[in-house]
């Protein structure tokens, strides 16, 4: 009688541990199920994506996020490889699937990658639509009118995405420390700028709230035309209009060299007329370099580098 009990009460004992372990084996897998499935939402310009956590095969219109997912070491599959800018020139190589160019994306390269993120920003905004047919696409485009406050949030939303928001707030930090430093400096220099694009033989002005007015709302040179309207393309702008300024600092980005057309700018800005101005007189004209300015601005790398030439001009 003792032995039989002694054999049921390990019968039970059995069924009791082989239960237990049958219910954490489907604990762990439904924790890693839930791991696996975790989205978050992500609202932007252009409305809401619901994207995977650390999504793997991902694609970047922006040269502004790729340079900040390149500082924050985050892998991607596919880029626009025509006018990479120089210092993320690493994307052209054939470990990189070619999506197109900026404003034409191949859409049957991208349906076969089959993307688990897309990102975008002002120069696709027009084929979002199709683009999301393709995969969770996300605008990451910079508001300049808010520049700093967009940026931010743009890179705080690519370390929420990926893991990284540790990461991604120790670099903001780093970038915020720097333009404090260049607003003190501009503050002290007490010299104000002019904003203007070179495109061949063509100039344009840029002034507060511009593309590139972050030269005068967040690092605080002041404008030397407060009245400049707020255009994609600046305004269209002369030499005389130039020299009546008379700005102390002319900062100037040349369009023909972003574009791969070759540097012209300085053959066309200084000109005859130009001779009397202060800029030129001083050696006074910033050249600024297109990559970080026109063909990526907005990323970790490129925002940082800004400041760095913002503050070397006024040294």
């Amino acid at each position: 009688m003792k032995k039989l009990n002694k054999t049921l009460l390990m019968g039970v004992i059995a069924v009791f541990l082989a239960a237990c372990a049958s219910n954490n084996d489907g604990n762990e897998n439904e924790s890693e199920q839930n791991e696996e499935s975790e989205t978050i939402t992500v609202e932007h310009e252009l409305g809401e994506t619901e994207v995977d956590k650390n999504p793997e095969k991902v694609i970047v219109f922006d040269f502004g996020s790729l340079d900040t997912l390149d500082k924050l070491d985050i892998d991607v599959t596919g880029v626009p490889q025509k006018n990479v800018p120089e210092y993320l020139d690493k994307y052209e190589d054939d470990t990189y699937e070619n999506i197109g160019a900026l404003k034409e994306p191949d859409f049957e390269k991208i349906a076969e990658i089959d993307p688990d993120l897309i990102i975008i920003s002002g120069r696709q905004s027009d084929v979002y639509d199709q683009l999301q047919e393709l995969g969770p696409t996300v605008f990451l485009g910079v508001d300049t009118e808010r520049y700093m406050d967009s940026f931010t949030e743009n890179v705080e939303t690519i370390g929420e995405i990926f893991d990284k928001e540790e990461e991604a707030e120790q670099e903001l930090k780093s970038v915020e420390d720097h333009i404090a430093e260049v607003q003190e400096k501009a503050e002290e220099a007490d010299k104000d700028g002019l904003i203007i694009l070179a495109n061949d033989d063509k100039i344009s002005a840029y002034g507060p709230a511009s593309r590139f007015g972050l030269i005068h709302d967040v690092f605080g040179v002041p404008a030397s035309d407060e009245d400049i309207e707020v255009s994609t393309h600046g305004k269209n702008v002369s030499f005389e209009y130039v020299v009546e300024q008379d700005p102390d600092l002319l900062y100037v980005v040349d369009r023909s060299a972003a574009i791969g057309e070759g540097a012209s700018a300085k053959q066309v800005v200084e000109n005859s007329l130009m001779e009397d101005t202060k800029a030129m007189q001083n050696d006074d004209i910033i050249y600024l370099d297109p990559d970080y300015w026109y063909l990526s601005g907005g990323g970790l790398i490129s925002v940082d580098e800004m400041v760095d030439e913002i503050e070397t001009s006024l040294e």
